[in-house]
């Protein structure tokens, strides 16, 4: 007998299906010599410190450096306390039975990190030895589950994946729970202080951002501009210049040479610059750019999307959703034009698709060696059917993109127009000739500044015009806006360095803190925490939050380079990179903080929001 197992019951059923395999038991489904069962998402996990004898909360029992680590059952809380979870116990009884008997293992948990991690403690808490085989896919679609089937990859060649996994567990347990005890008993409160390997930054990046703007003392500043009118047709033209008092501003303004003051024609063009300038359409959508896109577009939270497209990939409709890689192959662009032609008569997308229709695409998020595990999201090709306005939503987004990716490049003509009067002004336009993949969405050009003239007349080098009106503008400078989930997710995919250029940010996708996977479980562990807060669509820190901060914001436990590092290193873990020493240095690392926190914790005051 052959068992599959996957880690949820719903996509158990659905692979069930495909093999026409009916017969409902407890716990799996059965038929054609075949058994499929299911985890319940982990059902496992690292023990707590009890389990290796460090019992209670003991400043002589930091830093807890379990020898060996072991694995425990999903605990829920109860009126005795938290206990063994029965309904996992039941379910691993289950496995192991059908384990004991099954000729073959095949795994079909999420082809993932975490996906490998779930199915491995099962199979090392049940001391199983047999061997296993993967199943390796994309795509929950029949035709994706039967080609993987004929495929299937041997278990060994997915071990330093749940190396990488295993660290990445492991480190966060050393962390966290030595830094959480040691925070919360040098501080002398009754509450729990959390503290956590990518938690922690993530947590020092909101608190430091809400300060900087809250501390931020406006500079006035003063520019001036002017109307120039060729035939009727007004447009502005800036100076440049930033100046620190009024007084010097109207200075400029008293030199310049309007039509008010008796100059006819006090506008001389000294020079005209039109140049095209092609944009490349955007890079097709890993699971963060489409939370942040979602995030601007829809208000959705991080969480939100994740959930809502988690759903369209088992309902077939869109491949894995918790993909890194923005790429895809040659193989999978030979399908891309079926796939556009299936948006035909989608009433959003059907024109767009239509042009596409036969056109050369663009190939700029084809390259196969920077996908990973799996390619870019996509669609599948499967018809939507009676979607809730959420999941129509977000499934429009990555249909969307996947026509803007393979889009021409939008054209347009970036005129700068140089009017002396007096001092020069510079007059700034840009017009959209071809607009290419901006078409699909028909959204306004994020890129046009504020000072920018919707139009620009046909003007000449060397012609005088009217200046019609000047003003004084009274400005002051900004500080930098409080994170919304959508900037956290960019700052996050850098480590909070500033980078806007979209393949410099996906070089440093493996350096970023967290994963695409990940990251939404972080902001919402922060706000369960009580360290920040869903204000509008800005996430602000709490009193709790700012005080936790205050301690740790000098300590390396808060710096976000530095976890950003460790997610490299676990990456290479994934290429066979030494587990050994990368433990080694998390250990060396807890001692460090351990002492550090327990220490900086001494007279913290905690505000409870």
């Amino acid at each position: 007998m052959k068992v599959i197992i996957a880690e949820k019951p719903s996509v158990a059923r659905e692979i069930a299906k495909v093999f026409g395999a009916t017969t409902k038991k407890d716990g799996y489904m059965e038929g054609k010599g075949y058994t499929f069962t299911w985890a319940f998402g982990h059902l496992l996990q690292l023990a707590a410190p009890q389990e290796y004898g460090f019992y209670g909360w003991n400043v002589q029992n930091l830093p807890m450096l379990p020898l060996k680590f072991k694995l425990a059952i999903r605990k829920v809380k109860t009126k005795d306390g938290m206990v063994d979870d029965p309904g996992v116990r039941k379910q691993l009884d289950i496995i192991k039975g059908l384990f004991d008997e099954a000729t073959e293992i095949i795994v079909a948990t999420d082809a993932g990190r975490e996906g490998e991690l779930i199915f491995r403690y099962i199979y090392y808490y049940l001391k199983c030895k047999k061997p296993f085989k993967r199943l390796w896919i994309s795509s929950q679609t029949d035709e994706a589950i039967k080609d993987g089937f004929r495929n299937l990859k041997p278990g060994s060649d997915y071990d330093t994946l749940f190396n990488s996994a295993h660290c990445r567990s492991q480190s966060d347990w050393l962390v966290g729970m030595n830094a959480t005890q040691a925070l919360s008993l040098s501080a002398g409160t009754r509450s729990v202080l959390s503290l956590g390997r990518v938690q922690t930054p993530t947590l020092a990046m909101i608190c430091a951002r809400y300060l900087e703007n809250k501390n931020f003392v406006p500079e006035p500043f003063y520019q001036v501009s002017i109307m120039v009118d060729k035939d009727g047709q007004v447009f502005r033209a800036l100076n440049e210049e930033k100046f620190k008092t009024k007084e010097e501003a109207q200075l400029i303004i008293d030199e310049v040479r309007d039509t008010a003051s008796g100059v006819p024609d006090g506008g001389h063009i000294l020079s005209v610059e039109a140049k095209p300038r092609k944009e490349p359409p955007p890079l097709l959508h890993d699971l963060s750019s489409l939370q942040q896109e979602a995030n601007k577009k829809k208000g959705f939270t991080a969480d939100q999307t994740l959930t809502l497209l988690q759903n369209l990939y088992e309902s077939k409709l869109v491949t894995y959703p918790r993909t890194g890689s923005r790429y895809i192959g040659d193989d999978v662009f030979a399908g891309v034009p079926v796939l556009i032609d299936k948006f035909k008569d989608h009433p959003e997308f059907g024109k767009q698709a239509t042009a596409l229709s036969g056109a050369k695409l663009s190939k700029r998020s084809v390259n196969a060696k920077k996908v990973t595990d799996h390619h870019a999201i996509l669609p599948t090709g499967e018809i939507p059917y009676q979607l809730s306005p959420d999941r129509q939503a977000i499934y429009d987004l990555v249909a969307g993109r996947m026509l803007e990716a393979f889009h021409q490049d939008c054209i347009k003509e970036i005129t700068k127009i140089t009017v002396q009067s007096g001092s020069n002004f510079i007059a700034s336009g840009t017009v959209i000739s071809n607009a290419g993949w901006r078409a699909v969405f028909n959204e306004p050009d994020e890129d046009k500044k504020e000072e920018e003239n919707a139009s620009l007349p046909k003007v000449k080098q060397g012609e005088n015009l009217p200046v019609t009106d000047k003003s004084l503008l009274e400005k002051q400078t900004k500080p930098k806006p409080m994170y919304n989930e959508a900037s956290l997710l960019k700052a996050l995919e850098t480590a909070g360095k500033e980078i806007d250029d979209e393949e410099l940010r996906y070089a440093m996708k493996d350096s970023g803190l967290g994963t695409p996977a990940t990251r939404a479980a972080i902001i919402e562990t922060l706000i369960k925490r009580d360290y920040i807060l869903r204000e509008k669509k800005n996430l602000l820190p709490t009193a709790t939050g700012l005080a936790v901060y205050d301690v740790v914001k000098d300590h390396r436990i808060a710096q976000a380079e530095l976890t950003g590092n460790w997610e490299k290193r676990l990456e290479e873990i994934r290429s066979g990179a030494s587990v050994e020493s990368f433990q080694e240095e998390i250990k060396a690392y807890t001692r460090d903080i351990t002492r550090e926190l327990l220490k900086a914790g001494k007279g913290m005051m905690i505000v409870k929001t």
